[in-house]
């Protein structure tokens, strides 16, 4: 059996309040075994609604960011704590008296980590963006969609989370484990711009080498190619297709029932239309469920497409625990696994407020920065 404690715990969190990545952030670390401790503005509702599920796992306070001694209650948090999160625009916890100087001066072990979609400088820093804006100033959308047409926003999967609360999560723990040596924090800048470059790093690559074409839908991955693509049932509902390597290419063919002497190569970019209607067509003539039923442990690399609900019901997702709920509320469970050190399921969404003077009110555990 492993143990009732996640690899973080002892870990004390502070997540200053906002929306997307920041509050995505305090969840993974919670998940994890942290201890977060969200403070919000009183009245806030950032985390009301469907979103209060993204608040499993920790405590909330208040605070009032604009009265000086709510501020210097924060500041007594921040000697007790590990990390800090905020997702301000760069400035603006500064002038709350929050900033990574005010934080650090009381406690020089805090691991700071700052949220943003353009960065702490550059000329657009001070810029309002959403995820759409971030990525498409990246390169990242420009080659999301179909030949011919218009990008299409990976709904805010990939700035706001991918590019963003994935890597500020990635620099929170990598300046935890470095303060084991120098005994010192340090500040993150987070921003989802770096963030999704570095998840397209190997288009990028492909691309100055002069083998991706900037051309979206013309391209290996991009529905360019037919073995690559989404196609529709006779029920209306959709594959997922992505048989790339030769043999399973292969079995493809062999399950779709067509020779490969009598359709154009593979990879020749010429015949690719060519394969695709007779792919289309073939797809067509079955529902999902056929389909499915009859590529269920082939290795042609076909799976059905299921919407959120449908996803619910996924016998792979729910052999494998993929979903939990909580509190009257399917989502997705912890992510990911450990051997040892295998965190509770988290508590959900908390209902009460917590007072701030109660929190961290014991002497710090191991691990936690004071220690």
């Amino acid at each position: 059996m492993g143990a009732t404690k996640g690899p973080l715990d002892g870990v004390r969190v502070i997540e200053l309040a906002s929306i997307g990545p920041g509050p995505h952030a305090g969840m993974m670390l919670a998940d994890l075994g942290a201890d977060v401790v969200r403070v919000q503005r009183p009245g806030d509702r950032s985390g009301h609604g469907p979103m209060r599920a993204q608040l499993r796992g920790r405590r909330v306070v208040e605070a009032d960011f604009k009265h000086p001694d709510d501020i210097e209650k924060v500041l007594g948090l921040v000697e007790k704590a590990d990390v800090l999160i905020e997702g301000f625009r760069p400035g603006v916890a500064e002038r709350l008296g929050l900033g990574p100087e005010q934080a650090q001066a009381r406690n020089p072990r805090l691991v700071y980590g700052r949220m943003t979609g353009w960065g702490q400088e550059g000329p657009r820093a001070q810029q309002a963006g959403h995820d759409i804006n971030y990525i498409g100033l990246t390169g990242a959308l420009h080659g999301i969609g179909r030949k011919g047409e218009r990008p299409v926003p990976p709904i805010n999967l990939l700035g706001d989370y991918g590019g963003g609360s994935v890597f500020l999560v990635l620099g929170i723990v990598t300046a935890l484990y470095e303060r084991e040596r120098s005994g010192q924090g340090q500040i993150i800048d987070a921003a989802m711009v770096d963030g999704v470059l570095t998840i397209a790093h190997s288009i990028w690559a492909l691309n100055q080498g002069g083998y991706w074409s900037d051309e979206r839908g013309s391209n290996l991955l991009d529905t360019g190619m037919a073995w690559y693509d989404t196609y529709q049932t006779s029920d209306g509902e959709y594959l997922a297709v992505g048989a790339f390597e030769p043999q399973f290419y292969a079995e493809l063919l062999r399950v779709l029932e067509l020779s490969s002497e009598s359709l154009p190569h593979q990879m020749d970019p010429n015949g690719q239309e060519i394969l695709r209607k007779i792919f289309t067509e073939k797809f067509r003539s079955r529902t999902q469920a056929e389909w499915a039923e009859l590529f269920d442990g082939v290795d042609a690399c076909v799976t059905p497409i299921r919407s959120f609900a449908d996803a619910t019901r996924d016998d792979h997702l729910r052999a494998r625990g993929a979903l939990i709920e909580l509190d009257g509320i399917l989502q997705p469970a912890p992510a990911p696994r450990f051997s040892r050190t295998v965190p509770p399921l988290p508590a959900p969404a908390p209902t009460e407020i917590t007072p701030i003077g109660e929190v961290w009110a014991q002497p710090p555990g191991p691990g936690t920065a004071t220690s």
